[in-house]
């Protein structure tokens, strides 16, 4: 199966705090060329994570784990909107697997790359580097 990242993809770079959206610009596949296309922050009005906290978990897991949720649903309304067909997702280890947790099952269809690393802090190019390993 080829990993390469098609045209027009939607990446999410993402840790538990913020989130950003980039688009594969490049022309064919093979290729990744990084276009940002918006942020995600937290919403700390938001309604946090379903049920009540466990109890060995601290206010900022609640909270890493509420804005996995956000990001979510954030990715959950773009795909109703025909905002992608391909996603590929990057983000720490935690935070994957909370954002894929909580995906619509569309969404998760639509995933052809994980990245279980923190790319957050790292330039376009950086971050394209990482994706055509």
């Amino acid at each position: 199966m080829s990993h390469d990242i098609p045209n027009n993809a939607l990446i999410l770079v993402a840790d538990g705090g913020k989130a950003m959206l980039l688009r594969n610009t490049a022309p064919s596949g093979g290729e990744v060329s990084l276009t940002e296309e918006g942020r995600i922050t937290p919403e700390s009005a938001a309604q946090g994570p379903s049920g009540s906290r466990p109890e060995d978990q601290t206010p900022g897991q609640t909270s890493e784990a509420t804005f996995s949720k956000q990001v979510a649903q954030a990715l959950n309304a773009l795909k109703q909107q025909n905002g992608f067909d391909a996603l590929v997702l990057v983000a720490d280890p935690q935070s994957l697997g909370q954002i894929r947790e909580a995906l619509h099952k569309t969404v998760d269809a639509a995933v052809i790359k994980s990245l279980s690393k923190d790319l957050t802090n790292h330039s376009l190019d950086d971050i394209a580097k990482a994706l055509v390993k």
